[in-house]
């Protein structure tokens, strides 16, 4: 048995279970605030006078010709439906002021987070690729080290912040690893609590101490050295952004 094939299928019921669900949870719940890209696709071709389900159809799939019978009406009725439930409420170019849901595969999405970084404001993925994409993107702003977490219950407002790093037993004790992604978290937990004076300062001191070439020694190897940036212990580091608050 072909071992990609057959992974493929698994996870056509695991992650694709779960993109399904998400759409069905963002089209339920928050209906009038939300766009899906393919409903997106549908409204602008009929504000483009495409008025005609079919010929809506046709616009949508370039290979409508090709399609069966059966799947050339699956898909009229899926334009139809789309009309009908949100034409209204989301047509004449409200639905660009909308949130837009849209799902890619884990690998372009890999790609994409580098080369199109400004098309992606909040991913919603299960935990293995979770961890892929949250290395990746933190990758962009000068590693792990920079990353914060959150744990949020939306029921009972109970959360728990944490660098999204592991412990690194090998820094204990050795006053060198970076504590942003620690810094970063208590920041967000401010403003969980609703303490934005707070966060306003952690993060002014925190800019301030980068915009410095301050920094710890995993930013350090990042810079150039004709840069002239200029490696802290995490204890000064940390001293540095309260100096800079």
């Amino acid at each position: 048995i072909n071992a990609e094939y057959m992974g493929g299928n698994i996870m056509k019921f695991t992650e694709g279970g779960f993109r399904d669900w998400g759409y069905e949870v963002a089209c339920s719940e928050f209906r009038d605030l939300c766009v899906t890209e393919r409903e997106s696709w549908v409204l602008e071709n009929l504000e483009l006078g495409l008025t005609n389900p079919e010929d809506n159809a046709k616009a949508l799939e370039s290979g409508y010709d090709l399609m069966t019978k059966q799947q050339q009406d699956a898909l009229i009725k899926e334009v139809e439906g789309v009309i009908s439930s949100i034409g209204t409420s989301h047509g004449n170019g409200r639905w660009k002021d909308m949130l837009l849901i849209r799902d890619t595969i884990a690998d372009i999405t890999l790609q994409q987070i580098m080369t199109r970084t400004q098309q992606f404001h909040v991913i919603v993925t299960m935990a293995l690729n979770g961890a892929y994409i949250s290395d990746a993107l933190v990758a962009q702003i000068g590693g792990i080290g920079m990353a914060p977490s959150a744990n949020l219950n939306y029921q009972t407002g109970r959360a728990i912040f944490e660098a999204s790093h592991g412990t690194a037993a090998k820094y204990a004790g050795l006053d060198k690893a970076n504590p942003t992604g620690l810094i970063f978290s208590g920041d967000m937990m401010l403003r969980h609590l609703g303490w934005r004076e707070a966060s306003r300062l952690i993060m002014r001191g925190v800019r301030r101490t980068l915009r410095d070439r301050t920094v710890t020694y995993d930013l350090k190897r990042l810079y150039p050295v004709a840069d002239g940036a200029k490696e802290l212990r995490c204890s000064e580091f940390a001293e540095a952004v309260v100096a800079n608050m």
